[in-house]
C-alpha cells in the first residue's frame, strides 16, 4: 500500500499524520508499527489519523495509535499537531475546531503567536474511573490531593513510590521528584506502565517542581517508551501538582523536548488548558508491506 503522510512535532513528541478525510485506509496493528518502527518505517512516537465528521457540531475525529499498534483515547501534543495540519491542509479555515477523541471532544485552537492552545476537557480524579485499583490501599492525604502507595520491584529489590492518579482520557500515575535528570526512568518507567493496578496499563509521570509556576517532567509513555514530551502527561502532572497543593493555576512544564504552558483552576468542572508549539518537519510517501 502506498500512502502519503506528514511528520510533525510537538515540542520534541513526534507523529506521523494521515488524512483519511476522502476514505479510510483499513490500516493495521502491525501497519501502524511499521510506521512507527524509526528503522524500517518512518518513525515515530504516536500516529495520528484525520478523518470526517462524525456528529454535527464536530469537525473532524482523530484516531490516535501508539508506536506499539496500539490505539489509545488521547494525545495532547498530538491534539495541537492536528490542528495546525487540518489548517495548514486547507481541510478547515477556523482557528478553533471542535475535534472528537475516544476519550471525548476536544477544542484545539491557534494562537496568534503560532501556538496552538488545547482545551483538554476536565481530569478524572476518582482512581476508579482512572482506572485504578485501591483495592487494600490507603492513600497519604496532601492538600486536596491524594499519594497512593505502589509497591513495585525494581532490579529486584522491593520498593514503594507514592503516585497520584489522574485521566486526561488516558491513565497517568505521577510521582515526585527531587531531580528529574536523575530520577530512573528507564529502570521503574516499565514496571509503573504494567503495574496490576493499572488494568489499562498507564503512563507514568516524574515530576520536579522548581517553584509554584515551574516545574520539570519526564514521562514513560504508555506502548511508546519514554519520549521528549507527554501533553496529556503535562495536564496530569499539573493537575497533581496543583491537587496536592504545590503550584499556582499557570504553570510552566519544562520537557526535553521543549516547553508546555498547563492552566487549571483546580474546580471539579474546570478544563485543563494546554498551550505549545506545533511544528511540520516534512511531508513523505511511502510503501507499507501488507504483511510487515
Amino acid at each position: 500500500m502506498h500512502i502519503r503522510f506528514t511528520k510533525m512535532q510537538g515540542a520534541g513528541n513526534d507523529f506521523v499524520v494521515i488524512d483519511e478525510t476522502q476514505g479510510r485506509l483499513g490500516l493495521t496493528a502491525a501497519q501502524y508499527r511499521f510506521l512507527g518502527d524509526r528503522h524500517f518505517g518512518v518513525g515515530a512516537d504516536q500516529i495520528l489519523t484525520v478523518r470526517p465528521s462524525p456528529a454535527e457540531g464536530i469537525d473532524f475525529e482523530y484516531v490516535i495509535h501508539n508506536a506499539d499498534g496500539g490505539e489509545v483515547e488521547q494525545c495532547g501534543n498530538g491534539a495541537r499537531c492536528f490542528a495546525r495540519f487540518v489548517r495548514d491542509k486547507g481541510l478547515t479555515t477556523r482557528d478553533r475546531i471542535r475535534v472528537r477523541t475516544r476519550a471525548g471532544d476536544i477544542a484545539p485552537e491557534l494562537t496568534p503567536d503560532g501556538r496552538v492552545t488545547v482545551d483538554m476537557g476536565r481530569p478524572v480524579l476518582d482512581p476508579a474511573r482512572v482506572p485504578f485499583d485501591t483495592t487494600g490501599l490507603t492513600p497519604i492525604m496532601q492538600g486536596l490531593g491524594q499519594k497512593w502507595p505502589l509497591a513495585h520491584d525494581p532490579l529486584g529489590h522491593d520498593a514503594i513510590i507514592f503516585v497520584a492518579v489522574v485521566s486526561m482520557g488516558n491513565p497517568h500515575a505521577v510521582q515526585l521528584v527531587d531531580d528529574v535528570d536523575t530520577a530512573p526512568v528507564a529502570q521503574t518507567g516499565p514496571l509503573i506502565e504494567r503495574h496490576a493496578r493499572f488494568p489499562q496499563r498507564v503512563n507514568a509521570g516524574y515530576l520536579q517542581v522548581v517553584d509554584r509556576t515551574r516545574v520539570r517532567l519526564r514521562v514513560y509513555e504508555r506502548g511508546a517508551g519514554e519520549t521528549l514530551a507527554c501533553g496529556t502527561g503535562a495536564c496530569a502532572a499539573v493537575v497533581a501538582g496543583i491537587r496536592l497543593g504545590l503550584l499556582d493555576a499557570r504553570v510552566d512544564v519544562q520537557t526535553r523536548g521543549g516547553l508546555l504552558t498547563i492552566a487549571w483552576n483546580g474546580g471539579d468542572t474546570d478544563p485543563v488548558f494546554m498551550t505549545g508549539p506545533a511544528t511540520t518537519v516534512f511531508e513523505g510517501q511511502i510503501d507499507i508491506p501488507d504483511t510487515p
